[in-house]
């Protein structure tokens, strides 16, 4: 396995946990007797996690090292969403909600600093490929999920299953991790302890964080959408996330190459406007066929405008990579985690359609400042031998 499929590995097993543990938030809000609303406060709890572990965790990242890292927040975040299934209750569970959105705003900065590096060693851009895997890993768990749901298979032993094959699987791809060099030409400063955003770098959070509000929309509620709005049957309900989650993958999987041929600028600006069409399909949908074609079409409008975004943050060159990464990080993960909680008060009050119509306007905002993803030029951290190692 080449080094940067093993960065790769990282995306899809962390994948892996979180896409069958959100797939399955239907069956968990029922154990627990929770309202959309009390289900969204659970998640916020999760939410307060992620920004705690971007925040803070970049000094314990860098000292860590990439493998340690690999080790530490992927089997800890599979840990932590497996025994959320098992508590008796949702106060009980709550903790753990935290402690899971802390490993994984860790692996966050991790994956993404690793496969910056990798990039320029390589000397082509993988980055978008490395959130394909993260995103195949969601369509394969949610596929899956579909089809256990629909079989009457516990929440306790599917996510029990699950974290058995990462700890089996993660055990042998992890070990052989190395940290890959900073770029050439890198700000070499100390990382300081607290990663904030700086002003330069709002544009680029905004860009990121809205594709990840209509992510987050659509796999934290696509399956109680097709359910409260259809009355789907549970195959049907799974099948609106394994449909966005494949169209995501698959477009963050082939988009490198249109990336470098195009530029970052007009590949976002498209993409962004088919995330508004997709998004409008589902709100306005009359039929469940409709609303699974608006779910496809908003995956493969998000697939690749955050990739970007992390890959234009990494090359700035006004403080060390991995705290830009942090700070962005910041605002796009706690909208993916924050976001579903916000869209769960809409729906509860004003109907689960307005929450589709209510992301709207976010991605309209990126889309009228995508000019911040100005193509950057891609020097080469490695000599030809070492990319030639990569390659």
């Amino acid at each position: 396995m080449k080094p940067h499929h093993r960065i790769f590995f990282i995306q899809f097993a962390v994948a892996l946990c979180v896409g069958a543990f959100l797939s399955r938030l239907p069956d968990l809000q029922r154990k627990f007797g929770l309202t959309e609303g009390e289900l969204g406060l659970l998640l916020a709890v999760m939410s307060s996690g992620v920004l705690c572990g971007l925040t803070f965790s970049v000094r314990i990242i860098e000292r860590l090292g990439a493998r340690t890292t690999a080790f530490v927040t992927v089997f800890g975040a599979s840990i932590s969403f497996a025994v959320i299934a098992w508590m008796p209750s949702a106060l009980s569970a709550m903790p753990l909600f935290f402690i899971a959105g802390l490993f994984t705003g860790a692996f966050e900065i991790n994956a993404n600093i690793e496969t910056d590096r990798h990039e320029a060693l390589l000397g082509r851009r993988i980055m978008s490929r490395a959130h394909g895997m993260w995103s195949l890993g969601f369509c394969m768990t949610a596929l899956v999920a579909a089809g256990m749901r629909q079989a009457a298979v516990s929440i306790e032993l599917h996510i029990l299953l699950v974290l058995l094959t990462i700890l089996i699987t993660g055990s042998v791809v992890f070990s052989k991790i190395e940290t890959a060099p900073p770029r050439q030409g890198a700000h070499t400063g100390e990382n300081p302890r607290v990663a904030f955003p700086t002003i330069g770098l709002l544009p680029l959070c905004l860009i990121g964080a809205a594709p990840l509000l209509a992510e987050g929309a659509s796999v934290d509620w696509a399956a109680i959408y097709m359910r409260d709005v259809f009355a789907a049957a549970p195959f049907v309900g799974g099948l609106s996330v394994t449909i966005f989650s494949l169209c995501i993958a698959v477009g963050r999987l082939g988009m490198d190459p249109v990336i470098d041929r195009f530029n970052p600028y007009p590949v976002a600006t498209v993409l962004l406007a088919i995330v508004v069409v997709g998004l409008l399909m589902v709100a306005t949908a009359a039929h469940p066929v409709i609303a699974l074609i608006g779910f496809g079409l908003t995956g493969v409008g998000c697939s690749s405008v955050y990739p970007l975004a992390i890959s234009a943050a990494a090359r700035r060159k006004d403080r060390p990579a991995p705290v830009n990464v942090a700070a962005l990080g910041q605002t796009t993960f706690v909208v993916f985690f924050a976001g579903p909680p916000l869209l769960g008060f809409i729906a509860e009050y004003f109907g689960i359609r307005f929450s589709y119509w209510a992301v709207v306007p976010v991605v309209v905002t990126a889309l009228l400042i995508t000019k911040a993803l100005a193509p950057a030029p891609m020097p080469v951290a490695g000599d030809p031998e070492s990319v030639q190692a990569h390659g």
